[in-house]
């Protein structure tokens, strides 16, 4: 539902079947929903209701209080000397700089160069083509959280200062409905959230006078009125968008209860809400986007939706409730224990709309414990430095952390001092990633099998998303093709669906092996099925490639493991790499002939192997915007089917 370039150079035939599935795959609701955001937008119904510049009026009406946090005692208590973090990168914001997307610090910039232009004239992207997620990511004011929070602990004026500094810079520079930061109703909900935050912290400072509380008051009827118009947009989509901006109307109410329209917003807000959550969370606590970032984001909502509750007595659904405690569950399944990260599973853009802690953007614990406190009224984990994001948000975490039973889905196998994620989707919704069958390993906290991430959505080639792509993901490609056919920077067609063929648990009940299958392939005559199993110090990843039909044709296969960037030694079939805590082993067995090559590609560069370069592999984004050198080891096969590559992972240890 993105306009892009591969759709635009497609012959009509195609376009036109295109189409067809995409109605398929979608729905009738989204298309029509998406149709109508479309009608309103070429035909400039929306700059009618969004006139820019508008002004709005809050006189009398100041803002109110939603959240109480820890007290400055229990949050020294917590922190201890790390609480000077907290204060070192406020003074780094009082400077100029600001980390997006959890990177080094950059300059703060709010202003838009040249003329401003109506929002309608923006949408995805800049006028120019640009990518237009650092500046949206700076209109978030998440960021700014960071001087709320150093004024609660230090008592200075002058973070709090800082903060309407910026207020009034962003206010002036961005007129209601005018530039980039009000193109997408999301971002201008979030925003507003930022600012309910800063607000709660620094209201009782002198530098919050009367005037620039009316000041907020003004800036939120703005921002509050700028997301019904699009709504239809938000619901096309399906996804975190509509849940933010459900809140962003619930956040308006809450914060100007005596505002003429402040029931309707309330209303609306939660209907909304509702109706994502119901529609966007599966009966397992997996989320429909596919991402384990927007998963954070959306249990961030949920924590924020929590909040608003006990702020202004609403009584959340009890089915709702039950269904953001069971998203908790699913998350406590696929992190790392040891380090707090995640597989970097689906589109990752770096969203982080409530950096409340000290940990990094990698650490999801921070964001996990606030969950499960705010959810399901129990933490996750046992009491911690991560427990800072729930006490900013007025959530008392009790001690004891009661043990999440696992679940099969998502799918985690256990070993000595490792584990591993298999990735076996049946989508409902829109794939994010072609990633059947994908791999994680992890080891002693390091991710020695990992995900590539994202990088950028908006680049030239070959950065248009393109890690999205089966071919930099630990699984196999059959004749250099995809696992689905991809439409357009963040649409896939002819979805490919997984099968888990059984499970096998050790007496604990942890899960050592599973084996499944996925379909992507059938229109090649190919099954892929992988068998993934522990073994004493050893992972074994057996991929079987299998006809659907007799056939004599010879297949291209391609195997692709993503290895951090270590020192490295290649054998005939194996390579060693050596980890900060030992050497690791990847053995590659093959049962037609030999293999055919073995190549080892460092930031899109071949090193080992014969062959051309290949600019995306080699590469990992831990985060949007970001990325750094990683080893892609591949393994070509060619030959008739049934194929069947295994690969030994041995670690070192007793």
């Amino acid at each position: 539902m993105v306009r892009c370039q591969q759709f635009s150079k497609m012959p009509l035939l195609q376009k036109i079947s295109s189409i067809l599935k995409a109605w398929r795959h979608l729905g009738r609701e989204t298309i029509w929903l998406y149709a109508k955001y479309q009608l309103k937008l070429r035909s400039g119904w929306l700059r009618l209701q969004t006139p820019g510049g508008s002004k709005s009026d809050a006189r009398g009406l100041e803002p109110r209080l939603i959240l109480v946090p820890a007290s400055k005692k229990d949050f020294e208590k917590l922190l201890g000397k790390r609480v000077q973090e907290i204060l070192d990168q406020a003074g780094e914001i009082l400077q100029g700089q600001v980390r997006l997307f959890g990177t080094e610090p950059r300059k703060l910039d709010l202003q838009t160069p040249g003329k401003l232009k109506h929002w309608t004239r923006y949408h995805s992207q800049l006028p120019d083509g640009g990518d237009i997620k650092p500046v949206w990511e700076m209109g978030r004011f998440g960021w700014a959280t960071t001087l709320a929070r150093a004024y609660w602990i230090s008592g200075e004026e002058y973070y709090a200062e800082g903060f309407w500094r910026y207020f009034e810079e962003f206010t002036e520079a961005n007129p209601p409905n005018l530039g980039p930061h009000w193109s997408s109703a999301q971002e201008v909900a979030l925003r507003m959230i930022a600012f309910a935050f800063c607000f709660s912290l620094i209201a009782d400072s002198k530098a919050s006078n009367g005037a620039r509380k009316e000041a907020l008051g003004t800036a939120v009827i703005s921002h509050v009125e700028r997301i019904p118009p699009s709504i239809d947009y938000a619901r096309a989509q399906n996804n975190n968008h509509l849940l933010s901006e459900a809140m962003g109307l619930v956040t308006a109410a809450a914060l100007l209860p005596e505002h003429p329209k402040a029931s309707g917003w309330k209303k609306l807000g939660w209907d909304l809400f509702n109706e994502g959550i119901e529609k966007q969370i599966h009966a397992d606590g997996a989320y429909a986007q596919h991402s384990n970032n927007y998963h954070r984001l959306m249990l961030q909502l949920g924590i924020w939706a929590r909040l608003i509750e006990k702020a202004t007595g609403e009584t959340m659904e009890q089915k709702i409730k039950n269904k953001l405690a069971s998203t908790t569950d699913w998350l406590m399944t696929i992190i790392d224990e040891e380090s707090g990260k995640v597989p970097n599973l689906g589109p990752n853009d770096g969203a982080y709309v409530l950096p409340l802690s000290v940990l990094s953007f990698e650490d999801y614990r921070p964001a996990l414990q606030a969950a499960s406190q705010a959810l399901r009224g129990e933490p996750a984990l046992a009491t911690d430095i991560w427990d800072e994001t729930a006490m900013w948000l007025g959530f008392k975490v009790e001690k004891a952390a009661k043990p999440t039973p696992q679940k099969q889905s998502p799918i985690r196998l256990v070993g000595k001092n490792s584990w591993a994620y298999f990735r076996t989707a049946v989508f409902k919704e829109r794939p994010g990633h072609a990633d059947q069958l994908h791999v994680d390993l992890w080891w002693r906290g390091l991710n020695v099998a990992q995900d590539a991430g994202s990088y950028l959505y908006t680049a030239p080639a070959p950065w248009d998303n393109t890690l999205a792509s089966a071919r930099v993901h630990n699984t196999v490609t059959v004749n250099g093709q995809e696992q689905m056919t991809r439409a357009g920077r963040f649409l896939w067609l002819d979805w490919a669906q997984a099968k888990i063929l059984s499970t096998s648990s050790a007496k604990d009940g942890k899960l050592i092996e599973a084996a499944a299958q996925h379909d992507g392939y059938r229109r090649l005559g190919v099954l892929h099925r992988r068998e993934v199993n522990w073994n004493v110090n050893r992972w074994v990843v057996a991929d079987h490639l299998l006809p659907t039909s007799d056939t004599e044709k010879a297949f291209r296969v391609r195997l692709h493991w993503l290895l951090p960037d270590w020192d490295w030694q290649i054998d005939t079939q194996e390579v060693r790499i050596e980890s900060p805590q030992g050497e690791i082993e990847i053995a590659l067995d093959v049962s037609v002939g030999d293999l055919a090559d073995l190549k080892l590609f460092r930031e899109g560069k071949l090193i080992h192997g014969s062959g051309e370069d290949e600019p995306i592999l080699g590469w990992a984004s831990p985060t949007y915007g970001i990325k750094i050198a990683a080893l892609s080891f591949v393994a070509d096969v060619q030959g008739p089917l049934p194929i069947t590559m295994t690969s030994t992972w041995t670690f070192p240890g007793k």
